[in-house]
């Protein structure tokens, strides 16, 4: 019956976050669309599942991955993935895999990426609710998360729906190169002539992500959960391996323990 309760707590939350953005950020037809079955099963349909869904395991590590768009945090991500045996979340990929004119959210999302701006949270949420329940299910043991949340009130949304164990937060050097610095998260596929101005788009737009950057890194510092780690852009394998002793990895049977990352 946990798993039922731990459900219900999820759905609770997103419904919360729905009616919440309609009243207050006018989504309008966007957030109309998400009108998942799931959010709506019975309960007695949510104890039939639970009751055939393989015995929870023991709780695994629920790791955030943020910060530089240069850092590749992408591929640490799949690395740890592999290591921890959790699976690898990419915000990102569960956009694009909407970017399907079957979805009843291609349109909105389509629109989003055409224009160059990011999917809304309402669409973000309820496809990250979607991705947990499944996992919840399939009794997944913990995941690596990596593209949200880029904003303080997306931390706060996500702390509504799941218990975030540590927060990496991926710093490069001054003077590295801004490169896939639009698309690599949650913006999904753009068309030529948005990626022929991602340049000018990014410079437009650096100032606002630089602040909500920095409210999101205090909000997760007050909670000290924030990890800073600077990425070697030249060496992926050397920083791959400082990565790995940031966070008492060394030895792959040890697992990751919070109070090992804010010691």
């Amino acid at each position: 019956m946990a798993l039922t309760a731990g459900l219900r707590q999820l759905r609770s939350a997103v419904a919360h976050l729905n009616s919440n953005l309609l009243r207050h950020r006018g989504y309008g037809s966007a957030a109309a669309a998400l009108d998942y079955d799931y959010y709506y099963s019975s309960e007695e349909e949510e104890i039939d599942r639970a009751e055939q869904s393989p015995a929870s395991p023991e709780i695994g590590v629920k790791l955030v991955l943020i910060g530089d768009p240069r850092s590749q945090k992408h591929v640490y991500a799949e690395k740890l993935s592999k290591l921890l045996e959790v699976p690898y979340i990419s915000m990102g990929s569960l956009v694009r895999q909407e970017l399907n004119p079957k979805s009843s959210l291609y349109k909105q999302i389509a629109n989003a990426v055409n224009e160059g701006n990011l999917v809304t949270e309402d669409i973000v949420f309820a496809l990250l609710s979607k991705r947990l329940e499944e996992g919840y299910y399939s009794g997944e043991n913990g995941f690596i998360l990596e593209g949200i949340p880029r904003s303080r009130l997306q931390a706060e949304i996500l702390d509504k729906i799941t218990n975030i164990d540590q927060v990496v937060n991926f710093k490069c050097s001054e003077k590295g190169l801004v490169r896939n610095s639009m698309g690599s998260e949650f913006l999904g596929t753009r068309s030529s002539s948005i990626r022929g101005n991602a340049g000018s788009a990014w410079k437009q737009k650096s100032g606002l992500y630089a602040e909500q950057g920095k409210l999101l890194e205090e909000y997760y510092k007050r909670q000290r959960k924030l990890l800073d780690f600077q990425v070697n852009e030249t060496a992926p394998g050397e920083t791959w391996q400082r990565l790995l002793a940031a966070l008492f990895l060394q030895n792959r049977k040890n697992p990751i323990l919070p109070q090992n990352l804010t010691a």
